[in-house]
Protein backbone atom coordinates (compact mmCIF):
# COMPACT_ATOMS: atom_id res chain seq x y z
CA UNK A 1 0.00 0.00 0.00
CA UNK A 2 1.61 3.91 -0.71
CA UNK A 3 1.81 5.98 1.46
CA UNK A 4 -0.58 8.08 -0.39
CA UNK A 5 -3.43 5.01 -0.21
CA UNK A 6 -2.60 4.82 3.37
CA UNK A 7 -3.24 8.86 3.96
CA UNK A 8 -6.58 9.01 2.33
CA UNK A 9 -7.46 5.70 4.17
CA UNK A 10 -6.73 7.35 7.35
CA UNK A 11 -8.38 10.21 6.30
CA UNK A 12 -11.85 8.58 5.31
CA UNK A 13 -11.77 7.08 8.52
CA UNK A 14 -11.18 10.29 10.13
CA UNK A 15 -14.21 11.69 8.32
CA UNK A 16 -16.06 8.64 9.17
CA UNK A 17 -15.58 8.86 12.60
CA UNK A 18 -16.20 12.55 13.00
CA UNK A 19 -19.82 12.17 11.69
CA UNK A 20 -20.27 8.95 13.80
CA UNK A 21 -19.21 11.53 16.84
CA UNK A 22 -21.71 14.20 15.58
CA UNK A 23 -24.97 14.15 16.13
CA UNK A 24 -27.01 15.35 13.16
CA UNK A 25 -30.62 16.52 13.43
CA UNK A 26 -32.89 15.80 10.27
CA UNK A 27 -34.94 18.75 10.44
CA UNK A 28 -37.51 20.49 7.61
CA UNK A 29 -38.30 24.49 6.67
CA UNK A 30 -41.82 24.16 9.01
CA UNK A 31 -41.25 27.36 12.31
CA UNK A 32 -42.16 25.18 14.52
CA UNK A 33 -39.62 21.90 13.45
CA UNK A 34 -36.96 24.40 13.00
CA UNK A 35 -37.60 25.61 16.70
CA UNK A 36 -37.12 22.42 18.26
CA UNK A 37 -34.23 21.62 16.76
CA UNK A 38 -32.37 24.76 16.97
CA UNK A 39 -33.12 23.98 20.36
CA UNK A 40 -32.33 20.54 20.71
CA UNK A 41 -28.39 21.48 18.56
CA UNK A 42 -27.67 24.20 21.49
CA UNK A 43 -28.39 22.27 24.67
CA UNK A 44 -26.22 19.42 23.38
CA UNK A 45 -23.73 22.06 22.45
CA UNK A 46 -23.88 22.74 25.59
CA UNK A 47 -23.45 19.52 27.24
CA UNK A 48 -19.80 18.97 25.32
CA UNK A 49 -21.55 17.58 22.18
CA UNK A 50 -20.83 18.33 18.27
CA UNK A 51 -24.34 18.37 16.81
CA UNK A 52 -26.05 20.00 13.58
CA UNK A 53 -29.31 20.77 11.81
CA UNK A 54 -29.65 19.67 8.29
CA UNK A 55 -32.34 21.40 6.91
CA UNK A 56 -34.18 18.95 4.42
CA UNK A 57 -37.26 18.11 2.26
CA UNK A 58 -39.00 15.37 4.11
CA UNK A 59 -38.64 12.66 1.99
CA UNK A 60 -34.73 13.65 1.80
CA UNK A 61 -34.52 13.31 5.50
CA UNK A 62 -36.16 9.91 5.77
CA UNK A 63 -33.49 9.12 2.95
CA UNK A 64 -30.64 10.43 5.03
CA UNK A 65 -31.93 9.10 8.49
CA UNK A 66 -32.19 5.60 6.59
CA UNK A 67 -28.41 6.07 5.01
CA UNK A 68 -27.19 6.70 8.00
CA UNK A 69 -26.56 10.28 7.23
CA UNK A 70 -28.47 11.88 9.46
CA UNK A 71 -29.38 10.51 13.42
CA UNK A 72 -32.51 12.22 14.46
CA UNK A 73 -36.33 14.13 13.09
CA UNK A 74 -38.25 15.74 15.82
CA UNK A 75 -40.56 16.48 13.19
CA UNK A 76 -42.79 12.57 12.12
CA UNK A 77 -46.56 14.05 12.06
CA UNK A 78 -48.87 11.68 11.88
CA UNK A 79 -50.88 10.19 10.34
CA UNK A 80 -49.85 12.85 7.91
CA UNK A 81 -46.59 11.39 7.00
CA UNK A 82 -47.60 7.52 7.39
CA UNK A 83 -47.18 7.23 3.47
CA UNK A 84 -43.75 8.75 3.53
CA UNK A 85 -42.34 7.28 6.70
CA UNK A 86 -43.89 4.05 7.31
CA UNK A 87 -41.88 2.40 4.30
CA UNK A 88 -38.48 2.98 7.10
CA UNK A 89 -40.68 2.07 10.09
CA UNK A 90 -41.63 -1.43 8.68
CA UNK A 91 -38.28 -2.33 7.51
CA UNK A 92 -36.63 -1.31 10.44
CA UNK A 93 -33.79 1.40 9.00
CA UNK A 94 -35.86 4.42 10.77
CA UNK A 95 -37.40 3.86 14.09
CA UNK A 96 -40.29 5.41 15.40
CA UNK A 97 -39.58 6.51 18.86
CA UNK A 98 -41.89 8.32 21.71
CA UNK A 99 -44.65 11.24 20.88
CA UNK A 100 -42.85 14.73 21.45
CA UNK A 101 -46.41 16.99 21.10
CA UNK A 102 -49.92 15.85 21.49
CA UNK A 103 -53.05 17.59 20.22
CA UNK A 104 -51.48 19.17 16.70
CA UNK A 105 -53.39 19.20 14.32
CA UNK A 106 -53.01 19.02 10.34
CA UNK A 107 -55.32 19.57 7.42
CA UNK A 108 -56.97 21.97 4.95
CA UNK A 109 -57.91 25.05 6.17
CA UNK A 110 -59.84 28.09 5.24
CA UNK A 111 -60.32 31.93 6.42
CA UNK A 112 -63.52 31.94 8.72
CA UNK A 113 -65.46 34.23 5.89
CA UNK A 114 -65.25 30.89 3.64
CA UNK A 115 -66.71 28.48 6.24
CA UNK A 116 -69.23 30.83 7.77
CA UNK A 117 -70.20 31.59 3.80
CA UNK A 118 -70.74 27.61 3.20
CA UNK A 119 -67.52 25.61 2.99
CA UNK A 120 -67.18 23.95 6.11
CA UNK A 121 -66.38 20.22 4.93
CA UNK A 122 -63.89 18.55 2.29
CA UNK A 123 -67.15 17.59 0.66
CA UNK A 124 -67.80 20.90 0.31
CA UNK A 125 -64.75 22.34 -1.97
CA UNK A 126 -65.93 21.21 -5.01
CA UNK A 127 -69.60 23.14 -4.89
CA UNK A 128 -66.78 26.50 -4.90
CA UNK A 129 -64.70 25.42 -7.36
CA UNK A 130 -64.98 28.74 -9.54
CA UNK A 131 -64.71 30.80 -6.20
CA UNK A 132 -61.44 29.39 -5.41
CA UNK A 133 -60.26 29.57 -9.05
CA UNK A 134 -59.83 25.45 -8.43
CA UNK A 135 -56.87 25.92 -6.26
CA UNK A 136 -55.41 24.59 -3.38
CA UNK A 137 -52.28 26.24 -1.94
CA UNK A 138 -49.72 23.80 0.21
CA UNK A 139 -46.36 24.06 1.25
CA UNK A 140 -43.01 22.82 -0.25
CA UNK A 141 -42.84 20.15 -2.98
CA UNK A 142 -42.39 16.41 -1.62
CA UNK A 143 -44.38 17.36 1.17
CA UNK A 144 -46.32 15.24 3.03
CA UNK A 145 -49.49 17.88 2.98
CA UNK A 146 -48.86 18.33 -0.82
CA UNK A 147 -48.64 14.88 -1.77
CA UNK A 148 -52.47 14.02 0.07
CA UNK A 149 -53.58 16.87 -1.32
CA UNK A 150 -52.26 16.39 -4.68
CA UNK A 151 -53.53 12.31 -4.20
CA UNK A 152 -56.85 13.98 -3.59
CA UNK A 153 -56.82 15.61 -7.03
CA UNK A 154 -55.67 12.70 -8.86
CA UNK A 155 -58.24 10.82 -7.45
CA UNK A 156 -60.90 13.00 -7.57
CA UNK A 157 -61.50 12.46 -4.75
CA UNK A 158 -63.99 14.99 -2.75
CA UNK A 159 -64.76 15.69 -6.71
CA UNK A 160 -61.72 17.81 -6.81
CA UNK A 161 -60.68 16.74 -9.79
CA UNK A 162 -60.42 19.84 -12.12
CA UNK A 163 -58.00 21.73 -9.32
CA UNK A 164 -54.89 22.48 -8.94
CA UNK A 165 -52.06 21.98 -5.94
CA UNK A 166 -49.99 25.36 -5.34
CA UNK A 167 -46.79 24.55 -3.81
CA UNK A 168 -44.62 27.30 -2.43
CA UNK A 169 -42.60 27.63 1.14
CA UNK A 170 -44.69 28.09 4.38
CA UNK A 171 -43.79 31.57 4.15
CA UNK A 172 -44.92 32.01 0.03
CA UNK A 173 -48.25 30.14 1.35
CA UNK A 174 -48.90 32.21 4.13
CA UNK A 175 -48.56 35.43 1.94
CA UNK A 176 -51.02 34.15 -0.45
CA UNK A 177 -53.68 33.51 2.03
CA UNK A 178 -53.03 36.82 3.66
CA UNK A 179 -53.71 38.60 0.12
CA UNK A 180 -56.66 36.60 -0.12
CA UNK A 181 -57.59 37.65 3.25
CA UNK A 182 -57.09 41.34 2.47
CA UNK A 183 -59.29 41.13 -0.77
CA UNK A 184 -62.06 38.85 0.61
CA UNK A 185 -60.98 36.45 -1.84
CA UNK A 186 -62.18 33.14 -1.21
CA UNK A 187 -59.49 30.47 -0.69
CA UNK A 188 -58.23 26.74 1.02
CA UNK A 189 -54.62 25.82 1.92
CA UNK A 190 -52.46 23.45 4.48
CA UNK A 191 -53.02 24.15 7.67
CA UNK A 192 -52.14 22.95 11.15
CA UNK A 193 -51.37 23.93 14.58
CA UNK A 194 -49.02 24.75 16.30
CA UNK A 195 -48.41 27.69 14.57
CA UNK A 196 -48.94 31.67 14.43
CA UNK A 197 -50.98 31.46 11.56
CA UNK A 198 -53.95 30.69 14.28
CA UNK A 199 -52.93 34.06 16.30
CA UNK A 200 -52.69 36.56 12.90
CA UNK A 201 -55.51 35.25 10.73
CA UNK A 202 -59.20 34.51 11.49
CA UNK A 203 -58.99 31.33 9.95
CA UNK A 204 -60.92 27.86 10.49
CA UNK A 205 -60.42 24.04 9.74
CA UNK A 206 -62.31 22.29 7.56
CA UNK A 207 -64.25 18.64 8.96
CA UNK A 208 -64.19 15.56 7.17
CA UNK A 209 -60.61 14.01 6.32
CA UNK A 210 -60.46 10.59 6.11
CA UNK A 211 -57.68 8.07 6.96
CA UNK A 212 -56.64 8.00 3.52
CA UNK A 213 -56.55 11.75 3.30
CA UNK A 214 -55.19 14.23 6.72
CA UNK A 215 -57.06 11.24 8.82
CA UNK A 216 -60.09 10.14 10.41
CA UNK A 217 -60.19 12.67 13.28
CA UNK A 218 -60.35 16.19 10.94
CA UNK A 219 -56.49 16.07 10.69
CA UNK A 220 -56.08 15.88 14.63
CA UNK A 221 -52.12 15.08 14.52
CA UNK A 222 -49.31 13.72 16.76
CA UNK A 223 -45.56 14.47 16.33
CA UNK A 224 -43.55 11.78 17.08
CA UNK A 225 -39.72 11.63 17.58
CA UNK A 226 -37.73 9.10 14.98
CA UNK A 227 -33.90 7.62 14.99
CA UNK A 228 -31.64 5.95 13.07
CA UNK A 229 -31.48 1.90 13.67
CA UNK A 230 -28.68 1.34 16.08
CA UNK A 231 -28.65 5.26 17.02
CA UNK A 232 -29.66 4.31 20.34
CA UNK A 233 -27.09 2.08 21.31
CA UNK A 234 -24.48 4.21 19.82
CA UNK A 235 -25.63 7.59 21.85
CA UNK A 236 -27.76 5.79 25.16
CA UNK A 237 -27.20 9.46 26.96
CA UNK A 238 -28.04 11.57 23.80
CA UNK A 239 -31.13 9.06 23.24
CA UNK A 240 -32.11 9.39 26.72
CA UNK A 241 -32.24 13.33 26.31
CA UNK A 242 -34.20 12.80 22.83
CA UNK A 243 -36.84 10.81 24.17
CA UNK A 244 -37.23 13.49 26.86
CA UNK A 245 -37.05 16.06 24.85
CA UNK A 246 -40.90 17.21 24.45
CA UNK A 247 -43.35 20.50 23.79
CA UNK A 248 -46.39 21.09 25.09
CA UNK A 249 -48.60 23.01 22.42
CA UNK A 250 -48.68 26.15 24.50
CA UNK A 251 -44.71 26.74 24.55
CA UNK A 252 -44.64 26.24 20.31
CA UNK A 253 -47.47 29.00 19.98
CA UNK A 254 -45.92 31.32 22.49
CA UNK A 255 -42.36 31.37 20.61
CA UNK A 256 -43.97 31.63 16.97
CA UNK A 257 -45.98 34.26 17.84
CA UNK A 258 -43.39 35.97 19.38
CA UNK A 259 -41.40 35.30 16.00
CA UNK A 260 -44.06 36.78 14.14
CA UNK A 261 -44.03 39.98 16.40
CA UNK A 262 -40.80 40.15 16.09
CA UNK A 263 -39.64 39.62 12.04
CA UNK A 264 -35.50 39.91 13.13
CA UNK A 265 -35.82 36.97 15.80
CA UNK A 266 -34.27 33.64 14.87
CA UNK A 267 -35.55 30.23 15.62
CA UNK A 268 -32.97 29.61 18.58
CA UNK A 269 -33.37 32.82 19.81
CA UNK A 270 -37.07 32.63 20.53
CA UNK A 271 -36.61 29.24 21.46
CA UNK A 272 -33.93 29.94 23.98
CA UNK A 273 -35.99 33.38 25.47
CA UNK A 274 -38.87 30.88 26.29
CA UNK A 275 -37.02 28.48 27.97
CA UNK A 276 -35.33 30.97 30.55
CA UNK A 277 -38.94 32.13 31.22
CA UNK A 278 -40.04 28.09 31.63
CA UNK A 279 -36.48 25.92 33.54
CA UNK A 280 -39.68 23.47 34.54
CA UNK A 281 -39.22 22.83 31.21
CA UNK A 282 -35.67 22.12 30.54
CA UNK A 283 -35.60 20.68 34.15
CA UNK A 284 -37.63 17.53 32.40
CA UNK A 285 -35.67 17.50 29.35
CA UNK A 286 -32.36 17.26 31.21
CA UNK A 287 -33.44 14.66 34.36
CA UNK A 288 -30.97 12.05 34.78
CA UNK A 289 -29.34 12.94 31.11
CA UNK A 290 -25.18 14.07 31.78
CA UNK A 291 -22.90 15.87 29.94
CA UNK A 292 -20.43 13.99 27.77
CA UNK A 293 -17.83 13.85 30.01
CA UNK A 294 -20.52 12.53 32.41
CA UNK A 295 -20.81 15.38 34.39
CA UNK A 296 -24.58 16.48 35.24
CA UNK A 297 -26.16 18.25 32.56
CA UNK A 298 -28.60 20.40 34.57
CA UNK A 299 -25.57 22.10 36.01
CA UNK A 300 -23.65 22.13 32.95
CA UNK A 301 -26.84 23.62 30.87
CA UNK A 302 -27.99 26.71 33.52
CA UNK A 303 -24.28 28.08 33.15
CA UNK A 304 -24.61 27.77 29.68
CA UNK A 305 -27.86 29.80 29.77
CA UNK A 306 -26.32 32.31 32.08
CA UNK A 307 -24.51 33.53 29.03
CA UNK A 308 -25.95 33.12 25.85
Amino acid sequence: MTALMVLLLLLSLTVAAHARDTIRFASVSWTGVTVKTELGVSILKALGYDAENYMLSVPVAYKSIATGEADVFLGNWMPSMTGIAQPYFDDGSVVKSVANMDGAQYTLAAPSYVIKGGLKDFSDIAKYADKLDHKIYGIEEGNDGNEIIQAMIDKDMFGLGSFELIPSSEAGMLGQVKDCIRTGKWAIFLGWTPHYMNEIMDIGYLTGSTDDTFGGNDGLATVYTNYRKGFDAEQPNVMAFVKQFKFPLSMMNQIMTRMYENPDLKPLAAGLAWVKQNPDAYRGWLKGITTKDGKPALVAYEAWLKNN
